[in-house]
């Protein structure tokens, strides 16, 4: 029997994912060295070459090609093995975690709180970002867990559904709206979502074959500072109904009836499911749980 180790596959299988023997010590927690003496080492004990490596270049050679899938489905068996004998309260670690703004605004602190109570023993690095943002970085395994607008199409990516929040045109009573009908609202500064998102580009195209004036339409990185300026009638806007609800309940905003809106956001808790890890689909559930609650 070969006398490869589970270390030496691990390193095999990243380096394969990130492309890079710097990237895999970062991500296994180990120096560059040792990622390179790893792959050395299984080469040898397999007798063939995995990886091309040229002025800092890698990449799979044929036969590494077709031994890729092999060293993962260990990895998957080695994971669920491992995890009948080990709880929750004994995984260690940290957890790299995206979260879109607005569910950092809603029930992101309970779900902390949930992680804290399965995985007490993780410790979480937190970042609130722009999907776009989100997305670039769980690809690219700078993130381990996202909660974000989804799904990411991704062939090494699992989404968990995590539900969808549609939208309300809401302003401020003291603008005293006299209509909601698009003359209405083009006469206002209309607030929505930044450029790159798909929010603002429907919105845009949605006044752009209505209105043939000019329109007033400020985008901002920030739903909180959106929401902001909404209540202090700098505008109006299209804002997620889970981040209205309290202003409107509390005479803040009222609601427009205008008869057309941005897509409702579909949030998913997104994840590589390669290499297979318990602690990254525990909590991507915990996150569906959590969601189907809040909603």
């Amino acid at each position: 029997m070969p006398n490869w180790t589970m270390k030496q596959l691990e390193s095999f299988v990243w380096v394969a994912k990130l492309g890079s023997f710097r990237a895999t010590a970062e991500r296994l927690n180990t120096t560059q060295p040792n990622i390179s003496v790893r792959i050395s080492q299984l080469e040898a004990v397999l007798g063939v070459r995995l990886f091309h490596r040229d002025s800092g270049s890698v990449a799979l050679t044929p036969i590494g090609h077709s031994l890729l899938g092999h060293a993962e489905r260990v990895l998957v068996a080695s994971e669920e093995f491992s995890q009948q004998s080990i709880r929750s309260d004994q995984q260690i670690g940290i957890l790299r975690l995206g979260v879109a703004e607005l569910i950092a605004q809603t029930w992101l602190r309970d779900y902390m709180l949930d992680l804290r109570q399965v995985f007490p023993n993780v410790d979480v690095e937190l970042r609130v970002d722009l999907t776009i943002n989100l997305r670039e970085e769980l690809v690219s395994r700078a993130l381990d867990l996202c909660l974000l607008n989804g799904p990411i199409s991704n062939f090494n990516i699992t989404n968990i559904d995590l539900g969808s929040v549609p939208y309300l045109w809401v302003a401020s009573p003291r603008l005293a709206l006299a209509g909601s009908d698009i003359a209405t609202l083009a006469a206002h500064t209309i607030l929505t979502h930044a450029r790159n998102t798909r929010h603002f580009v429907e919105l845009s195209a949605h006044f752009r074959e209505l209105w043939e004036k000019p329109m007033r339409i400020v985008p901002s990185s920030s739903l909180s500072a959106c929401l902001q300026m909404t209540i202090d009638g700098l505008g109006i806007a299209p804002l997620p109904r889970t981040v209205v609800e309290k202003p409107l309940a509390a005479g803040e905003l009222v609601e427009i009836p205008y008869n057309w809106k941005p897509s409702a956001l579909v949030f998913t808790a997104s994840f590589a499911h390669t290499p297979a890890s318990f602690l990254l689909r525990r909590a991507a559930e915990l996150a569906s749980d959590r969601a189907a609650r809040h909603h």
